[in-house]
């Protein structure tokens, strides 16, 4: 999904409607001291505008130290990072302008304020006007369950209301561009699914880009329209998360589900069984199609009785780990 966007100031035709990536990254290195290896190698990714983009990897993959310089909180080593076509090191101010942020681990609201004071002081910092930012900060607190709370003090607040506040805080100034480094960290799942809904709604309904760092991988196929996966600084896959999942589809393994716990049955080579709650699954690779035919056949001859027959489909966690854990390519 893409959406046009206002060329930036300076353009050749100011005003123009262009095709400008939300989110356009050529060539970014970060070396940290002394260090001979890179947090980030050289990677690149092109994100269109209105897109859910899945950033995964392991942790030290690289991914914070990626999004901490798209927001501007750490210098590039090398490479360039442009949002709506601003340069992130040359327009600061105009950058600060086109995105939210909630990063991992870092306390992303002030403690000693209410929920209440960090919106209408984030709101403010954004630019916003005063009845304008109270106004969004009441449709943010009311949407998330803090408005009875508003006036207590963040730092009295669970991990799970603090992260809330941290979300409603990214969002305050409805950026076109939102930055979530594992947002859903600490709430619970009622929680969880109300950002979710935010991130489905903002995309779709809204056309603002959403750049999605998660170890929940069932957010991440449920949401992202994009996804790729960073291992050891270096981006290591990148595609549409339907392609991604194609990419690594088994069409060689099958999956037999009989009733009843048979530990003992007699199987052909290189199939295995395990039992789950009463149902024996059976699972194994082919190099023919006929040998499915010959296993449920044999089944059969032990009077078990099949429930189904399945290709495997992968989900994005078996892509994820295949990913991060293949050889690394000379």
């Amino acid at each position: 999904m893409s959406t046009q966007t206002q060329a930036p100031a300076g353009s050749d035709r100011p005003g123009a409607v262009t095709a400008t990536p939300a989110i356009e990254i050529s060539g970014l290195t970060k070396t940290y001291g002394s260090s001979d290896t890179p947090s980030v190698n050289n990677i690149s990714l092109s994100v269109p505008a209105g897109t859910v983009f899945g950033f995964l990897g392991p942790n030290g993959a690289g991914k914070t130290t990626t999004i901490k310089i798209l927001a501007g909180l750490l210098a590039a080593t090398s490479g360039k990072t442009l949002l709506n076509g601003y340069d992130v090191t040359r327009r600061r101010s105009a950058t600060m302008q086109q995105f939210g942020a909630v990063l991992e681990g870092s306390r992303n609201v002030y403690w000693t304020l209410s929920a209440w004071q960090n919106l209408l002081y984030f709101g403010r910092l954004k630019g916003m006007r005063g009845a304008d930012a109270r106004d969004r900060a009441e449709e943010l607190l009311k949407g998330l369950d803090l408005w009875e709370r508003r006036d207590e003090k963040v730092g009295g607040y669970s991990r799970g209301m603090q992260q809330k506040v941290a979300v409603a805080a990214a969002l305050i100034a409805d950026p076109p561009i939102v930055l979530l480094d594992e947002p859903t960290i600490g709430l619970d799942v009622e929680a969880t699914r109300t950002v979710m809904e935010w991130i489905r709604t903002m995309a779709r309904d809204r056309g603002k880009t959403v750049l999605l760092t998660t170890h929940q991988m069932n957010v991440v196929e449920e949401l992202c329209d994009r996804v790729a996966v960073i291992r050891k600084g270096e981006v290591v896959a990148d595609l549409p998360t339907d392609q991604l999942l194609a990419q690594f589809r088994e069409r060689d393994k099958y999956e037999v589900r009989v009733e009843g716990n048979l530990p003992e049955l007699s199987l052909p080579s290189g199939f295995t069984a395990r039992s789950v709650e009463g149902t024996t699954i059976i699972s194994g690779r082919v190099s023919d199609p006929q040998q499915v035919y010959t296993l449920v056949d044999r089944l059969r001859d032990q009077h078990a009785v099949v429930q189904s027959l399945s290709q495997v489909q992968p989900d994005l966690e078996d892509v994820f780990m295949g990913l991060i854990k293949a050889p690394a390519h000379d």
